[in-house]
């Protein structure tokens, strides 16, 4: 969350390339894989857009941080009654909105504000409440693990290539479910990171 350069923009990199795979997944699969794929592609490019070191952006980027992700909670709310994904969008859109609340002018004068690094090299100041801070660190450490768990894969039977029946051949990469998982795992691990600046 606009932290020291380097890993600023590392995350930036991260986000931004997983976000733009995440878009081109947005032309293949179901209808429901196509709108999870959209939302991945917006946390993404949303995530990417935080972890700008805060040196070229205008202070109020969090008011837009903040009305495009409280949309974004508002549509999952809606979708995560059916369960599934959508729970994690919705975890997802929320944090971004606390986040980004948290980058506003004044949030570290906030009671039980935190303290983290808001510039290129320069120290300042971010608010966070920290039992909240504290509940998503668990939700995304639990998560990433849960993702990387699923990454790990399962002995091909016998007589099978490891590649599948056809060998190396199988779907096309934009519609390989191993990279969609990949990429939840790189935006949950970002998502981590950016939570521990709080």
């Amino acid at each position: 969350m606009h932290g020291p350069a380097l890993p600023g923009w590392l995350l930036m990199v991260l986000c931004g390339a997983t976000g733009a795979y995440c878009l081109l997944r947005t032309r293949n699969g179901t209808r429901r894989e196509r709108g999870s794929a959209r939302a991945e592609a917006l946390m993404g490019f949303g995530m990417a857009a935080m972890a700008v070191p805060a040196a070229p952006l205008p202070e109020w980027t969090w008011v837009v941080h903040t009305v495009v992700f409280g949309a974004a909670s508002l549509h999952a709310a809606v979708y995560a009654r059916g369960g599934g994904h959508h729970l994690h969008h919705l975890v997802g859109s929320l944090a971004m909105v606390y986040m980004a609340v948290a980058m506003a002018p004044g949030a570290a004068h906030a009671p039980g504000g935190g303290h983290a690094s808001h510039g290129a090299g320069a120290a300042g100041t971010a608010g966070g409440i920290p039992v909240l801070t504290g509940a998503l660190l668990v939700y995304y450490a639990l998560y990433v693990l849960r993702s990387a768990g699923r990454l790990i894969p399962a002995p091909a039977p016998v007589g099978v290539p490891a590649g599948g029946p056809g060998g190396m051949t199988g779907p096309a990469w934009g519609a390989r479910p191993e990279l969609a998982l990949a990429c939840r795992l790189a935006m949950g691990t970002a998502m981590f990171a950016m939570l521990l600046t709080l």
